[in-house]
């Protein structure tokens, strides 16, 4: 009876041990896109590539060659035939704000309006984002926890997030939302609905401050942003207001680095980024009003200034909005070219608030850049050194590999381009129509070649 059981059983392991090269064989282990006879921006050059191939394994570029690729054993290939079109990095727009973004000032006020209804228009604005290009975002303030957890685990399409959550601001400061008959907290009042869906935190004192901050932290942030001086789109704060002290501001950059991040402060003015830079914070958002002593320092100490070439504020805002937005879109200029001069690690974004129509504008701010750059130059901006920036949250980045390059072991968030994005900068405005191909992490979210 032993033997005839032994029999059965090495006759069935000689049968599983021919069958399986074959069940292997019709069951590729993974999935691969290689990209045909393609031009490469690689995120860096001034120039396209000779004709090349690339092929994406996963959500990783594995090779790129001038000479044909063989799909790697085991791997079930799509190939995409480029026709000669450009291949370049995903765009990424280092200053966002999904939430707010979304939706107009009188739409979140609107008593009808629920946390729910609010972000699933931010969800949907993300989706758009990624379908004009944009593979990452930098989100400097705004709930926009949830909506990368959904885009992150694949139940909604978008860029890849790094959010800073809840913007910290002083009493008074660009971050108090409340209306005028709303008093503090500290008075009688109560939290605002801004604080309680995440949009903002009103913090006094290094306390409340490094409440804030690990708040943040604690909910997933990347990065951490602090309001250190006036806003041109807020009601009370003049533009030419510091905000907040050398310790609050501190007590921020403390709280991050323990957690192996940085911090990011809006600021436009000389005082209040020279007090952020003592503080320690490692990157300014805005500083169109900057003077060249300052932005030197910036150069000097390897501060990161991410800037923004904004509009005019629109006719309908009111006539001290507008005064003041005159004020920071007049200083641009100045901002931009003193950065290059000095060599200050510069980082691009493009800030729209709510005004959900000009959210299409994403792609034409880039085009803005040529004042001040070549196509190349602008290029570069918007990819690899946007790149850098997201990868100073170092352990707090929730996406580990490199980013707006294309080369070999890079992430795989690339854009095919009809036609030579260097030598006419313009292509990259219409994305519905140049963008043949958009891919982020490995996945082809748009193919009009087919």
């Amino acid at each position: 009876m032993r033997s005839s059981f032994a029999g059965v059983a090495r006759a069935l392991l000689v049968v599983l041990c021919v069958a399986a090269p074959a069940i292997r064989a019709q069951s590729p282990q993974f999935a691969g896109v290689i990209f045909e006879n393609v031009r490469i921006f690689d995120g860096t050059s001034d120039r396209l590539s000779s004709p090349s191939n690339v092929l994406v394994v996963g959500n990783v570029i594995k090779a790129i060659s001038a000479s044909p690729i063989a799909a790697p054993p085991g791997t079930a290939v799509t190939r995409i035939p480029g026709g000669g079109r450009t291949l370049m990095p995903g765009l990424i727009d280092n200053h966002v704000h999904i939430f707010m973004s979304a939706s107009s000032q009188a739409e979140m006020m609107d008593p009808k309006a629920t946390f729910a209804s609010l972000e699933a228009k931010a969800a949907a604005e993300a989706r758009l984002m990624l379908l004009r290009g944009f593979t990452a975002a930098r989100d400097v303030g705004g709930p926009v926890f949830g909506i990368k957890k959904s885009i992150d685990q694949g139940r909604n399409i978008g860029p890849r997030i790094y959010s800073s959550g809840a913007m910290i601001s002083q009493t008074s400061g660009h971050g108090d939302f409340r209306m005028p008959e709303d008093r503090s907290r500290r008075f009688g009042g109560k939290i605002t609905a801004g604080e309680l869906m995440g949009i903002g935190f009103i913090a006094d004192g290094r306390d409340e401050v490094l409440t804030a901050t690990r708040e943040n932290l604690r909910a997933g942030a990347s990065q951490i942003k602090v309001m250190a001086g006036g806003g041109a789109a807020s009601a009370y704060d003049p533009l030419d207001v510091a905000q907040y002290t050398l310790d609050e501001l501190k007590a921020a950059v403390e709280a991050a680095d323990d957690w192996g991040t940085y911090v990011t402060v809006h600021a436009y003015t000389p005082k209040a980024v020279r007090r952020a830079v003592e503080a320690g914070v490692k990157c300014i958002e805005h500083g169109q009003l900057l003077d060249e002593p300052t932005m030197q320092l910036l150069g000097q100490k390897g501060i990161w200034l991410s800037l923004q070439a904004l509009d005019e504020a629109p006719p309908t805002a009111a006539p001290e909005t507008k005064a003041k937005k005159h004020t920071v879109v007049e200083g641009t200029d100045n901002a931009f070219k003193w950065a290059k001069k000095h060599n200050v690690k510069l980082a691009w974004g493009t800030d729209l608030m709510f005004l959900p129509a000009q959210m299409k504008n994403q792609n034409t701010d880039i085009i803005k850049l040529m004042a001040w750059m070549t196509s190349a130059e602008a290029l570069k901006l918007v990819t690899h050194d946007n790149a850098q920036l997201l990868a100073a949250s170092g352990p707090r980045n929730p996406y580990p590999g490199r980013l707006g390059v294309v080369e070999v072991d890079a992430l795989a968030d690339l854009l095919l381009v009809d036609g030579d994005p260097i030598a006419n900068l313009a292509l990259i405005a219409d994305p519905a129509k140049n963008f043949v191909v958009i891919m982020k992490d490995g996945k082809v979210h748009k193919n009009s070649l087919r």
